[in-house]
Parts: C-alpha cells; sequence; structure tokens
C-alpha cells in the first residue's frame, strides 16, 4: 500500500471509513464481530488510515472502534469528528461547534476510542452560529495540549478553509468526492492544493452504487437512508445506472471490479488525495485496498472523467443546506 501525506500526516492512499459498520446502511450492527474482522484485515493489508465520528450510531461507531483497535493504536492513523452533537441539551444532529461543546465532544470520544489521543479531529460540518476562528482556536488548544495531532474540516468551502487555517493549520478537508460527484474540484480542491492542505473523499463508490452492484432498491432495509437519497429514486435511479455500466465496461477491459476502477481514478486525481471507502465486511475491505494496484490509461482515465454527471443532489433538501459554507 503506497502512502501519501496530509500536511504532517502520513497515510495510506487508501483508507477505511467505518461509519456502515454501525448505521445508515442495510445490515449495519448486525455483525460486530466482522466488523471487527474487517479492521484487523484493513491493517494487514497496510490501510493505516480509519475514520469514525461521535455521531455515528450515535457513540457506537467510536466504541466499536475502541474495542477493535486494542493492541493496535499505534498502527492507525485516527480520525473522528465533533461539532454534529450538541452535548449542551440539544443532543445528536445539532450542529453545535462552540469551544465548550468541542471540550465536551473531545472527552467522550477519546474515552469510546479508548486512546489518549485523535490523530485527526474533524469538524464535521460548519455551524454558522460560531465564527470557524472560535472553532479552530478551541482545536488548536487541544492539540498544545496533546489531546488531538491534527485539524480536519468536512464540507467547508474555500473562505471557510482559509480563515480556519489562519487560525490552527489545517491538515485535511473531507468531502463527498467520486466519479458520481465531482463539486469539489472547482473551487476547493484548488484552495487545498495552494495552501498545502490534504483532501479526504468520502462516498467514493457513490454509496454503493459505483461498485455496480446494485441494481434496484428493492433489497434495502426500511432505515436504510439510501432509500431517501434523491440518487436513488425514480429517474436518477435509472440514469445513475447507467452511468455504474459504462464504469463497469472499463472495470471489464482493465481485468478490475467497478469498485477498483472508482478508488483508482480517484487516486489519479492527485497524490494529496486519499479516499476512505466504507464497509463492514472482509472481502470489500480486501477488494477496495487492491484499487492502490490498478493502474488507468489516459484513454481510461478519460474516459470515464467524461461521464455524464450523475441525477439528483448527494443529499436530501436538508442535509444539502450543511455543505460548503
Amino acid at each position: 500500500m503506497r502512502h501519501t501525506h496530509l500536511r504532517d500526516l502520513e497515510v495510506s492512499r487508501i483508507g477505511l471509513g467505518a461509519m456502515g459498520m454501525s448505521q445508515a446502511y442495510t445490515g449495519a450492527g448486525t455483525d460486530e464481530a466482522e466488523s471487527i474482522r474487517t479492521v484487523h484485515r484493513a491493517l494487514e493489508l497496510g490501510v493505516n488510515f480509519i475514520d469514525t465520528a461521535e455521531i455515528y450510531g450515535p457513540y457506537t461507531n467510536e466504541e466499536l472502534l475502541g474495542r477493535a483497535l486494542k493492541g493496535h493504536r499505534d498502527e492507525v492513523v485516527l480520525a473522528t469528528k465533533f461539532g454534529m452533537v450538541s452535548h449542551g441539551g440539544d443532543g445528536p444532529g445539532n450542529l453545535d461547534s462552540s469551544p465548550a461543546n468541542i471540550r465536551t465532544a473531545v472527552e467522550g470520544s477519546l474515552a469510546r476510542l479508548d486512546t489518549d489521543h485523535i490523530d485527526l479531529y474533524y469538524q464535521h460540518r460548519v455551524d454558522p452560529n460560531v465564527p470557524i476562528e472560535e472553532t479552530a482556536g478551541a482545536v488548536g488548544e487541544l492539540i498544545a495540549e496533546g489531546k488531538v495531532r491534527a485539524f480536519g474540516l468536512s464540507e467547508a468551502g474555500p473562505d471557510t478553509i482559509r480563515r480556519a487555517n489562519a487560525v490552527t493549520p489545517v491538515s485535511a478537508v473531507q468531502s463527498e468526492y467520486s466519479l458520481f460527484t465531482r463539486d469539489p474540484e472547482a473551487r476547493v480542491l484548488p484552495a487545498l492544493r495552494e495552501l498545502g492542505i490534504g483532501f479526504v473523499p468520502f462516498s467514493p463508490l457513490g454509496r454503493g452504487f459505483l461498485t455496480g452492484t446494485i441494481r434496484s432498491t428493492d433489497g434495502f432495509a426500511e432505515d436504510d437512508f439510501r432509500r431517501d437519497n434523491p440518487r436513488f429514486i425514480g429517474d436518477n435511479f435509472k440514469h445513475n445506472l447507467a452511468l455504474a455500466d459504462e464504469v463497469q465496461a472499463v472495470a471489464a477491459e482493465v481485468g478490475a471490479t467497478s469498485a477498483q476502477v472508482a478508488i483508482a481514478w480517484l487516486l489519479a486525481q492527485g497524490d494529496d488525495i486519499a479516499p476512505i471507502p466504507g464497509t463492514k465486511r472482509v472481502s470489500r475491505v480486501e477488494e477496495n485496498a487492491a484499487a492502490d494496484t490498478v493502474r488507468l490509461t489516459p484513454a481510461h482515465l478519460e474516459r470515464l472523467t467524461n461521464l455524464p454527471p450523475a441525477a439528483g443532489t448527494t443529499h436530501t433538501e436538508a442535509q444539502m443546506k450543511m455543505l460548503e459554507r
């Protein structure tokens, strides 16, 4: 597994997103033993970059990783997120990036992850009610105290990134980016490269669409969040299936899976990119990690880059309002 740098953090080119082990996707939270095996197999394959958040569960995903990483903590660059749980009374799902809330959040995450430090601590979504300078300053204090190694932002726009970075150096920005979601290319990626900040794409497989294995939503559980996602509904779903078929055609030509081609395309977009495909299965983490060995020709890269845009927004209307502030 090749490595890259997110500012001063050295991470594997391909990481592991842990959210789906505990929530959001069909079967989440039903097989902890397999989830732990998946984490251990990822480490064996050279994946050393693992991503979670206090809101996942809430809390249960961090607890799961705390158990899975017992005896392996030094092998991992561990990232978690704050700001989508208000600990002052409003609870989960409410934005709160005030310094006081961050102080409460970090202690909870440290306890659940069973660690004395968090390697990369992201603001999960920009809080419009708290100046980003205050949030960045609070994380800077945690870095000075040794509780956090590096500061990150998620789904932040260029102005917010610049203002935060002026207070506390930002090591990474995490946003949705894939063959299906190209939004960061216009504004965010140029700003990150100017500032020397790494980029971490989440949902690099389009929430499963780009694996080529989803032909219908009938098998989704009632609590699978993709049932309400605009890209999985009606004519949007049909349009996006056709795009997934194009990725599958390239995969057949290069002797790889669709998922591997989608990840390989991301890796080809720059050495400062470290996607975090999520899974809760050993077989999938093996497949995803092997994308590091897939080499796409210039013709294949051009063909993929020129795919038509996916139909439908990446999130529901309410969730879209929290992006790129």
